[in-house]
Order: structure tokens, then C-alpha cells, then sequence
């Protein structure tokens, strides 16, 4: 969880109001899922913990300060931010389509930058890019002086063998492979460009180099300092939503800060984007809607003033979202933060209606004896969660899938455990084969209008001679266990390669699946050796 650090006479200007720390330490608790960590009251510095990883606007005094300012109603709805049409363009090749494909921009300009300044903006950079930006992978951010840029801005990838530049902390030349091998922060983030043939750089238009992407700066051109007053801002990525977030946020806090914002033009093939973008998303909210989620009774003068101040626009039944926050994926997002404004703590506790006590299934202790059978067979056994990506079910006949998700890898129930060990064998191709491994676990699956839950099994076997053959030989030990007959039956499933499947059926009834993994599948998940594997549904092959 990022932790933030700064003076707290800084908060108290942006907010435009003296606070006592108590007074503050209890609305960041109860308005942002945040505390104060520490205060020194020498020195002034305070220490923010916040807990929400998907609001990255509130990682820095300034969305604070705006934050607050519309609880305590000093600002109504989403702050205004003016951004001046400009002329500065970014020409963006084809070239980075593969390697890092998306930027965005603008120029900051009018305002003295300090020494504390330049560290809270440095802060912001480097919070946004290892926790939001996935270590710089999905976004990384430069700020360069503007003063020693010629427009227009070129982003391009580039033989690493051809660029040459003095990168920041160094006095000497290097090219884009020395850098990754020379430099600190070549080293450390050399994971990212791992596999690709060209590197990203991005050069002004007299051929200077502003940055190599997302590593470092240049010494020259690429290093803001104490005095400038104009700024140029970018940030590249492989998501371009989370790249404009960036520049929306940073953009909006610079304003706040009292600088002048001037658009720039992205140029793409056969595309324009003028950034940052500004068009706040729309979400329709009703009263009742508030009511469903939360219980509370609210006309609609009563729920347009919640929701300015919670920073929404209001008008109609539409919310619109702030430009700076991307976390909204379903009106629920919204009735949530209805809620926060009104306070938790005013809403009325439901009483207990009912009391259950946890205790072992029935099922447990022959499930527990088959784990270990399997276990015994020499594979090795792993947990994953039941919630998944709906786009890696292997079929989506029946899955039942999440209305209000957090996150696209937990959208749905999954409906088959075999897409997950998939996934760990396409995470661990740097380990030696054969691998073997299995989980049991819960699955889920709709017929009509009733979701159907059931405990299931499957294991799977990595290597170049990995075959039906060699699976038969696994369910007809664990079947043993169960002291079940059974026979195999030709059948067809899109996870396996036609002709080379076969249904486990008991008693007249299929209780599971075996064959081998189609290319099709594997190539899927990048896997690139033979696979076989097998699902059983345990609870109806217990009960027969």
C-alpha cells in the first residue's frame, strides 16, 4: 500500500484552510481509507498510509486537498480544469506498436518550480509507476524542461545499438544495450524490454534524446530542475487507458498548483489524440438505485449534493466521473462513494438475522484421500481462486460471470479448474520438465436460472512425451482409490485435440474429461510443450 510524505502547511494551502492534524487524521480515515502514519511536528512532515490501491489521484497533497475540500463543502462537483489548445505535437511511428505503443503529453507553464515542489512531483512519478504503473511496465513517466525541447517530439523504436546519449546520473555516452546493462536503473527494469528486438526512445526534433522508455532520462535534455517554470510531461505504456490517467491526474494537479496546462497533439497512424483527455464518463444513478445498495431513503436534491461532494457532476440522473479517476466500473462504484459522503458511521446498524456455524462437508475426508493419491503419483499440488478472468475460460457455455467486478482477472466464477493450471504452466516455462500438478477446488456453472456448485478436480502433465496414455494410467490409480469402475468413452471437448479425448464414465454416467491439450489451447497460454490433463467432478463421482 503506497505511503506518501508531505508538509502539512502544503495541505493546509491547497485546501485553502488552517486544520488541526486530529481533525484531518479523522476524515482521511473516514473519507479516503487512509491514516496518518506519523507527524513530526518540528519539521512539519507528515506520513500518509493509504489502503485503496485504484485511486492513485489520492496518492499526493493535492488530491487530498481536493478530496477534502469537497467534504467539507468548500467545492461543489468535479473541479474544473482549463487546458489552452497548443500546437505541440507527439509523432508517434509504427515502430513502438510492439514494444511500448502508447503516450500521451502536455506542457505546464507559468509557475516557479521549487525544491519541495519538484520532490512532491517526484514522489507522485515514482508512487504512480511502481504500484499503478506495474513497476513502469504498464505506464512510466518523464517531465522534462521545456526550455531545451524543439517541438515536434518524436516517439520511436529504435535499433539499441544505434542510439547513443548521456543518460541522468552518468557523465559518459552510452548506447540503449549498455544502458540496461550499466545503469542502476537500466538493471533494474531491463525485465521489461526482455524479448524485443527495438527499444522505445523519444527525441525532439533536432535529434536530441529526451528519454529511452521507460529506463531513464537523458543528462541533457531529460532533467527538470529548481527555477524552471515550463515543463513538458509524458508517460508511455503498453495500456492506453492507464497511460491518459497519467497525464490527466499529473495535469490536474499542476493546475492545482497554479500552472497553466497547454494541450498536446498525440499523432498516430491514422489517428489523433489531443491529451490529456478531459470527457468525464457518464453513469446513470437513481435514488432507488441508492436505496438497493445501501438502504438509505434519499430524494434527489439529497443525492446531488452527496455526490458533489464526492467530486461528481450531477445533473438529471447522470453522474459524471472525474477525469482523474478511472476506477469507476459500475454504478455500485458510485452508490459506494454516495455512502462514504453521507458517512458510514450516520448509517444504522442491521440487526444479526441469521447465525450459522462453520464445519467439514461430508465429502472431506474421501476428497482429502484422493488429494493425497494424487499427491502420491508425483504430482504437486496447487491453490488458485475461484473468481477468474472470464476471457480464460476455455468454454463460456453457462459460466456465470460477476455484475460489479474490480478487476477483468476476477470477472467470473471459473466453471473448470483446468484453465488455471494452464496459466501456472504458462508462468513457470523457465522451470525443467516434466511438471505435474493438480488443485481441487470448487467450480460453478448456470443451467437456465439456477448456478449449480461443485467440488472438481483436475491435474495435469507438461513434457515432450506427455500423452492420453500416460493420463489413463493417472485416473485408473485415482479411480482405484475411489474404489470406482469405469471406462472411457470417446468424446470431444475444445481443450483437447479431437480424437485424443475421452469421457470417464461410472455407473452409465460421466463424471469427467481426460485427453490431450490441443495446440490450439496451448498456444493460447504460450505454452510451448506437450501437455495431457483430466477434470472429475468429485461430488458426482462420490455419490455414485
Amino acid at each position: 500500500m503506497p505511503t506518501i510524505s508531505f508538509l502539512f502547511k502544503d495541505f493546509q494551502q491547497l485546501l485553502g484552510k488552517r486544520m488541526p492534524v486530529e481533525e484531518f487524521e479523522n476524515i482521511l480515515l473516514l473519507y479516503a481509507k487512509a491514516e496518518v502514519e506519523s507527524y513530526d511536528k518540528r519539521t512539519d512532515e507528515i506520513a500518509v498510509k493509504l489502503d485503496d490501491t485504484n485511486l492513485p489521484y489520492l496518492w499526493c497533497p493535492e488530491g487530498l486537498a481536493r478530496l477534502f475540500k469537497g467534504i467539507l463543502g468548500q467545492q461543489k462537483g468535479m473541479p474544473k480544469l482549463k487546458v489552452s489548445n497548443s500546437r505541440y505535437k507527439i509523432l508517434v511511428e509504427d515502430s513502438v506498436r510492439n514494444v511500448r505503443p502508447y503516450i500521451t503529453a502536455f506542457v505546464a507553464k507559468g509557475k516557479r518550480i521549487d525544491d519541495y515542489t519538484l520532490k512532491q512531483l517526484v514522489q507522485m512519478q515514482e508512487k504512480f509507476c511502481e504500484s499503478y504503473g506495474r513497476r513502469r511496465q504498464k505506464v512510466s513517466i518523464g517531465m522534462y524542461a521545456y526550455k531545451k525541447i524543439t517541438f515536434p517530439v518524436h516517439y520511436k523504436a529504435v535499433d539499441p545499438a544505434s542510439a547513443r546519449f548521456v543518460p541522468l546520473d552518468f557523465n559518459k555516452e552510452m548506447n540503449l544495450n549498455q544502458i540496461l546493462q550499466q545503469h542502476p536503473k537500466g538493471q533494474q527494469y531491463s525485465w521489461i524490454l526482455k524479448g524485443f528486438s527495438a527499444y522505445p526512445l523519444l527525441l525532439d526534433d533536432k535529434g536530441e534524446a529526451l528519454s529511452f522508455p521507460p529506463i531513464i532520462n537523458s543528462s541533457s535534455t531529460g532533467r527538470l530542475e529548481i527555477g524552471d517554470n515550463e515543463l513538458l510531461f509524458e508517460a508511455t505504456g503498453t495500456d492506453e487507458e492507464s497511460v491518459n490517467l497519467a497525464a490527466s491526474i499529473f495535469a490536474q494537479n499542476l493546475a492545482d498548483r497554479g500552472f497553466e496546462i497547454f494541450s498536446a497533439t498525440i499523432a498516430y497512424k491514422g489517428r489523433n489524440v489531443i491529451t490529456p483527455l478531459l470527457k468525464p464518463e457518464k453513469v446513470k444513478i437513481t435514488p432507488e438505485m441508492v436505496e438497493q445498495g445501501t438502504g438509505l431513503k434519499l430524494n434527489n436534491p439529497q443525492l446531488k449534493q452527496l455526490l458533489e461532494r464526492a467530486g461528481y457532476d450531477f445533473v438529471g440522473s447522470y453522474a459524471s466521473v472525474p477525469h482523474y479517476r478511472a476506477d469507476i466500473m459500475h454504478p455500485v462504484d458510485v452508490i459506494e462513494d454516495v455512502a462514504i459522503a453521507y458517512g458510514y458511521d450516520k448509517i444504522a446498524d442491521e440487526p444479526l438475522s441469521s447465525y450459522t456455524i462453520g464445519m467439514p462437508v461430508d465429502s472431506a475426508p474421501a476428497i482429502n484421500l484422493l488429494r493425497k493419491t494424487i499427491i502420491g503419483m508425483g504430482f504437486q499440488e496447487i491453490f488458485s481462486h475461484i473468481l477468474t478472468d472470464k476471457n480464460s475460460l476455455i468454454t463460456g457455455v453457462g459460466a456465470v460471470e460477476l455484475e460489479n467486478f474490480m478487476s477483468e482477472t476476477y470477472s467470473a466464477v471459473r466453471n473448470s479448474v483446468l484453465p488455471q493450471l494452464l496459466d501456472v504452466l504458462a508462468k513457470n516455462k523457465h522451470v525443467d520438465y516434466p511438471q505435474k500438478i493438480f488443485e481441487e477446488g470448487i467450480v460453478a456453472a448456470r443451467e437456465g436460472s439456477r448456478i449449480s456448485e461443485w467440488h472438481s478436480v483436475a491435474f495435469i502433465t507438461a513434457h515432450s512425451k506427455a500423452d492420453f496414455t500416460e493420463m489413463k494410467q493417472y485416473v485408473t490409480a485415482l479411480l482405484a482409490a475411489a474404489a470406482a469402475k469405469f471406462e472411457i468413452l470417446p468424446a470431444e471437448h475444445p481443450a483437447f485435440i479431437k480424437g485424443r479425448a475421452g469421457s470417464i464414465v461410472v455407473n452409465k454416467r460421466s463424471v469427467g474429461i481426460i485427453g490431450e491439450i490441443s495446440p490450439s489451447v496451448l498456444s493460447k497460454w504460450g505454452i510451448e510443450t506437450p501437455a495431457a490433463a483430466l477434470e472429475i467432478n468429485l461430488n458426482l463421482l462420490l455419490s455414485l
